[in-house]
């Protein structure tokens, strides 16, 4: 506990590049997969059978394969993100490793994020469909305008539940070398091997708060817009 304390700002470092995995990587599936969603409904076969095929091999693939292709195979292609290694945000200095990390997150998380707003557009009464198309409206601006707000009422639960998932799957860039809340655990455990117990208690205090602070977020979100209807 001491080290810890006395090195409180590396145990900060560590949660703040956590917290930025999450947010850029939680941006960017929600973006991506409302697409794959827009296309796994949409009118045209091929983008839905496209759209499906992803989802499914994204979804049965392990996270550790995606992190590994970035990690080996995407340099070789020549996809190393070298060119963003001078950037500075906030007083962290951004790595390549951290866009391959944030990428290899984003393609997978937004499978499930698609399959999250799937139901919610599921769940979406089909006259609501059927009146958009009445009033003149295409498929995109029905999606826009009608579809989407109601699907995405519906779907902040599950939604909720893909975003816990992430910030915990963002400890799998440890092994890739993202010194990240669980590559600092690491580090203060074989520092303190005698308080190990209390080093991962710390830690996993800190994921709880995270996911609480999402829990509240998705539960505030889903009684405001529950009391609106």
């Amino acid at each position: 506990m001491q080290d810890i304390w006395e090195n409180y700002d590396l145990f900060l470092k560590a949660f703040g590049l956590t917290l930025g995995l999450l947010v850029v990587s939680g941006v960017l599936s929600l973006l991506f997969g409302i697409f794959l969603a827009a296309l796994r409904v949409g009118p045209v076969s091929l983008l839905r059978r496209l759209a499906a095929v992803y989802v499914t091999v994204a979804r049965n693939t392990p996270l550790v394969v995606v992190f590994i292709f970035f990690a080996t195979v995407g340099p070789r292609l020549g996809y190393t993100f070298n060119s963003v290694e001078q950037l500075d945000i906030g007083g962290y200095h951004v790595s390549g490793y951290f866009f391959r990390s944030c990428l290899a997150l984003t393609l997978y998380t937004s499978a499930f994020v698609c399959e999250a707003l799937r139901s919610g557009i599921n769940a979406v009464p089909l006259g609501q469909a059927e009146a958009a198309r009445a009033i003149g409206l295409t498929f995109a601006g029905s999606m826009r305008q009608v579809i989407l707000p109601q699907a995405l009422r519906a779907a902040v639960p599950p939604l909720a539940s893909v975003q816990i998932a992430l910030a915990k799957n963002t400890s799998v860039a440890a092994a890739f070398g993202m010194l990240e809340a669980t590559a600092r655990m690491k580090f203060f455990i074989n520092r303190n091997a005698d308080d190990m117990v209390l080093v991962f208690v710390i830690f996993a205090l800190g994921y709880v708060l995270i996911v609480e602070v999402i829990s509240f977020g998705a539960n505030r979100f889903e009684r405001r817009f529950a009391a609106a209807r």
